[in-house]
């Protein structure tokens, strides 16, 4: 193949910006950016005696109540470290507990991460392995590795003590949770995405749901070296993308839409102006002109709510050439499809579907949720004429993130929307230890918009659509 799509290697995701430091709800948090992150305590495992626990929080409150804590905030964390750490042992042996060196390092550090940290939630924050932390009550937690839920102990002293957590992540970025208002969405100062729901909403105690900000943003040719697709598959789709595709990425919850959206928008030439709009802000495109944008919900009165709907509207009079939309999934279909169809082509969405198929058929519900008086034909004439190609993706019984199926829009016969399939994931068995067994192939089936890539300048060798043949 004749193109600088051949490697995938042009330009790598490049890490993020450590987060600058922010105040909770009493005070800094103070983490030098030189300072390397302390490896992840274990999480797993017999939860902490309770006489610790009390301990901890005894020596907490203590220190709240005879150290200057607006002087303490201000000196770097490891002299903080230190004085907590000659306060934390004085008190330890007034209270006559019995710990070792090593007991009262991890005392000191629950009380550090508790002041200036979101206490206990602070190793897993760091764990790398860890995808998603999941809370449903004080008691119960889990979080995601590798595709997998599995249980861990959070020792939160009680169901006051996470609602602490909660209202000093939701005042950190200007939000609120009460009775009043018991659900809460935002954005954390790192960039993960964190949800929590309260009494009387939540029925056994708080539920929360951080989904992480990953730092170290996947590339395709990592995408292809993890074996979510095939170096064939992911050179065809960065080349549909650099030649103004439209596409839409298509999956259900956790399938990996935002790492896809990511690893694809690198190869948007960056001569172009994009516009992003997110409910949280995730994407990290890496071009030099990109306008990021993100909603905002109602205050505690119920007004200066901005949806995804009124940033679609204004990002057109913003002059993009591409709009990138995180996540598709009301009336903001219609205005992402009249800039498809007006001169935006290349624009790029994610949609929660279950095949391609659906993913269509959702867009057609959602163009029915605007209310304006439009036919159904109408309607999938819009769909057809704006939407070029629907990647999409599923996680596997084993925790594995594929991609299941490409599929090209070819236009309209009748009231229905043509598709064509191009790629595909087929399985072929289970192996004992629950490891899915299949393979990569095309259908046969040439897109229609190899014309446009072969003006550009861009070719494929005829083996990469060949039907029957495993994909490289």
């Amino acid at each position: 193949m004749t193109s600088r799509f051949s490697t995938l290697q042009k330009r790598d995701v490049r890490p993020e910006r450590p987060p600058e430091p922010a105040a909770g709800q009493q005070m800094a948090v103070v983490i030098p950016t030189t300072r390397k992150p302390a490896p992840p305590k274990a999480e797993v495992g017999p939860a902490k005696p309770t006489k610790v626990l009390d301990a901890r929080v005894r020596i907490h409150r203590m220190l709240i109540e005879e150290i200057n804590l607006v002087a303490l905030e201000r000196l770097p964390r490891d002299e903080m470290r230190r004085q907590v750490h000659e306060f934390v042992s004085e008190k330890t042996r007034q209270e006559r507990l019995a710990i070792n060196v090593a007991e009262l390092d991890a005392l000191v550090d629950d009380i550090v991460d508790e002041m200036v940290g979101l206490g206990p939630l602070e190793p897993l924050l760091k764990d790398p392995t860890i995808n998603d932390i999941l809370i449903n009550g004080h008691e119960n937690c889990f979080v995601e590795r590798r595709g997998k839920l599995e249980q861990v102990h959070i020792p939160f002293k009680d169901e006051a003590h996470l609602l602490r957590i909660i209202n000093k992540i939701v005042a950190a970025v200007g939000r609120r949770v009460d009775e009043s208002q018991p659900m809460v969405d935002a954005r954390m100062l790192d960039g993960s995405r964190f949800n929590a729901a309260i009494r009387p909403v939540g029925v056994d105690g708080p539920l929360v749901s951080i989904r992480k900000f990953s730092k170290n943003k996947l590339g395709l040719h990592k995408l292809v070296e993890f074996g979510a697709i095939t170096q064939n598959m992911a050179e065809v789709l960065a080349a549909a993308v650099h030649a103004r595709k439209t596409t839409i990425i298509s999956g259900g919850t956790g399938t990996g839409k935002t790492t896809m959206l990511n690893a694809l928008s690198a190869f948007i030439p960056e001569d172009e102006r994009l516009i992003t709009i997110e409910d949280a802000a995730e994407l990290q495109l890496q071009q030099p002109h990109v306008a990021r944008m993100e909603t905002r919900p109602a205050n505690i009165e119920g007004h200066g709510e901005l949806k995804q709907r009124d940033l679609v509207k204004n990002a057109l009079r913003m002059r993009p050439d591409r709009v990138i939309l995180g996540e598709c999934r009301g009336e903001e279909a219609f205005d992402m499809l009249q800039a498809m169809n007006t001169g935006h082509e290349g624009s790029m969405a994610t949609i929660h579907a279950n095949t391609p198929r659906d993913a269509i058929s959702r867009l057609e519900q959602m163009l029915g949720m605007t209310g304006m008086p439009m036919t159904v034909q109408s309607i999938r004439s819009q769909i057809a004429s704006a939407l070029d190609i629907i990647v999409q993706l599923t996680r596997l019984s084993d925790g594995k993130r594929k991609v299941t199926s490409v599929a090209e829009v070819t236009g309209m016969e009748g009231d229905v929307i043509q598709m064509q399939e191009i790629f595909r994931f087929v399985r072929t068995g289970m192996e004992a230890d629950g490891k899915i067994l299949g393979h990569f192939e095309a259908t046969g089936i040439r897109p229609r918009f190899l014309e446009d890539m072969r003006a550009m300048g861009i070719e494929f060798p005829g083996k990469y659509f060949e039907p029957g043949r495993p994909l490289e």
